[in-house]
């Protein structure tokens, strides 16, 4: 059994049995591949992908057990490399990141300056996608740390620390009637109104269905997005109402637009940072956890890794996080 082996049922489990397209991101040939795992298979005296002809068409139930095995082994491999790392040059490495076009858009630009100057020699690399492909990455070890507001907490090999509260805001046009009205603003006046916000599963979505449903309302959503930036875009062309992130809007690039504050009428998110249970962690890793959210000192995040299956939120109970 090669390792080499392991990491080519590994990449062709993840490019959905497409031996092809697995070939192409190792740089390799796919009759190569298919050679390696029929050898693994003989091996192993049983068949980890069944065929149809020459095309694989499914991950058997013993194949399903060898390929997750398989995962583990390359990450414990990938940690070795990180302890050598580690101990030559704890200055010099990567870091990769997957996030929501909000995180990368407005929380992490100071956090990510500020590291890269201090550690110039560590590579960043950040992926975008929606808050399950972000966890999905970090889950299969495509990425170190997750950070988003919805969906992480289905992956249970991942360990969550809560970062940061926020909340909401309205943005209308000016001259808008919601501009000038009169009293705090209220979910059956938003109800009134077309809506334009974020796809559900983003950026705390849930939160807003669920205030509009606990007061017997439907919002009429005419458009959906995942970037703040695309619905601030089509409520200045006038096609509805906004509802993003407070921290997405610009005083200054966003002066055409009022901001109406939404706190009172929506529960507060809670922006988590995932990380998957076993990774090694390099120095400057949990420097960047400290310079993105305070509370998150090495001592705690070691004591929140070492914790049990979601037993780590107890360790946050009774912490009154920042509010962004």
């Amino acid at each position: 059994m090669k390792l080499q082996q392991l990491r080519y049922i590994w990449e062709v489990n993840r490019h959905n049995l497409n031996v092809s397209a697995t070939a192409q991101s190792l740089f390799t040939s796919q009759p190569g591949i298919s050679k390696q795992i029929r050898l693994l298979e003989d091996e192993l005296g049983v068949e980890i992908f069944a065929r149809s002809g020459k095309h694989l068409t499914r991950v058997t139930p013993a194949g399903q057990s060898i390929i997750d095995l398989a995962g583990q082994v390359l990450r414990l491999t990938e940690n070795i490399k990180q302890v050598s790392q580690e101990h030559s040059d704890e200055r010099r490495g990567s870091l990769a990141i997957a996030t929501t076009h909000t995180q990368a858009r407005y929380a992490l630009p100071p956090i990510i300056s500020e590291f890269t100057l201090k550690y110039p020699d560590v590579a960043l690399h950040m992926q975008q996608g929606t808050p399950k492909q972000i966890a999905q990455m970090v889950s299969e070890g495509q990425a170190d740390f997750a950070i988003a507001t919805e969906s992480l907490e289905l992956f249970t090999d991942l360990v969550l620390l809560p970062c940061y509260r926020w909340n909401r805001c309205v943005l209308v046009p000016k001259g808008h009637p919601l501009a000038t009205h009169d009293g705090p603003l209220t979910l059956e006046a938003l109800a009134e109104h077309p809506l334009v916000t974020y796809v559900f599963g983003f950026t705390g979505r849930s939160q807003l269905d669920d205030a509009f449903k606990a007061k017997g309302l439907t919002p009429n959503v005419v458009l959906t997005a995942a970037d703040a930036d695309v619905i601030k875009t089509y409520v200045r062309l006038g096609m509805g109402v906004g509802i993003v992130a407070h921290m997405a809007v610009d005083e200054a690039l966003d002066n055409d637009l009022v901001a109406l504050d939404a706190s009172h009428l929506f529960a507060s998110s809670t922006t988590k940072i995932g990380i998957r249970r076993g990774t090694f962690m390099r120095g400057y890793m949990y420097d960047f956890l400290e310079r993105f959210a305070p509370h998150l000192t090495r001592d705690r995040v070691e004591e929140a890794l070492m914790a049990g299956p979601r037993h780590e939120q107890t360790l946050f109970d009774g912490l009154d996080l920042p509010e962004y």
